[in-house]
């Protein structure tokens, strides 16, 4: 799948939800969400009955666009959620939770996922004192990330420096002044607190 370079605000309509790919505009009155309710397209409003394939379809396109991961990187963490123990559709949000973009994100350092995995591809995050650019890398519990020393005086980060009390998931820290976080425990489903029915996904690559 190549790389999507529409209006982000499409793939909201289209999904029917926000998927928070603009940051700050998200929780904003601009959101064309809140005036917009239809698909997008000249046939957006007249859609017929959905089918329960293209029910499925919806839940995995849905999910990756949260994420920001293409075809290929989704199904390539279906296949090694299969081959784990536990369930499936866990273990698939699980992996991908871990990417580091998303922990960027999780973190306060970037307004929305994509925000975050450019901040990587850029060389502004190290993980346990090493630079990593590469935006799929998985973290483990105990890895400490942060931005770089010769990269903190920027204006980038001015505003994360001031904000107190960032509202975190359970299984990361973070210091505001150091711009120094740590996962301090793998994630759970139950952490995730993105609306995705993961056994649609999971029903639809198994067929």
């Amino acid at each position: 799948m190549a790389k999507y370079t529409g209006a982000d605000c499409r793939l909201c309509r289209r999904e029917g939800c926000k998927l928070y790919l603009k940051g700050e505009k998200c929780g904003s009155t601009k959101c064309p969400l809140l005036t917009k309710y239809a698909p997008p397209g000249d046939h957006g409003k007249g859609r017929k009955k959905a089918s329960g394939y293209s029910i499925q379809l919806r839940e995995k396109q849905k999910t990756k666009r949260y994420y920001g991961v293409t075809e290929k990187q989704f199904k390539m963490y279906y296949d090694r959620a299969s081959e784990m123990r536990g369930v499936t559709g866990d273990n698939m949000l699980v992996l991908i939770e871990r990417r580091l973009d998303n922990v960027v994100y999780r973190l306060g350092l970037g307004t929305s996922r994509a925000m975050a995995r450019q901040i990587v591809n850029h060389g502004h995050i190290t993980v346990n004192g090493k630079t990593v650019d590469i935006p799929s890398y998985l973290v483990k519990a105990g890895d400490v990330i942060a931005v770089k020393e010769n990269k903190r005086d920027s204006a980038l980060w001015t505003a994360v420096k001031e904000t107190k009390n960032l509202s975190l998931v359970k299984w990361l820290e973070f210091d505001n002044a150091t711009l120094t976080g740590k996962v301090v425990a793998l994630p759970q489903r139950e952490d995730i607190d993105l609306d995705i029915q993961e056994h649609l996904i999971v029903e639809l690559y198994s067929k």
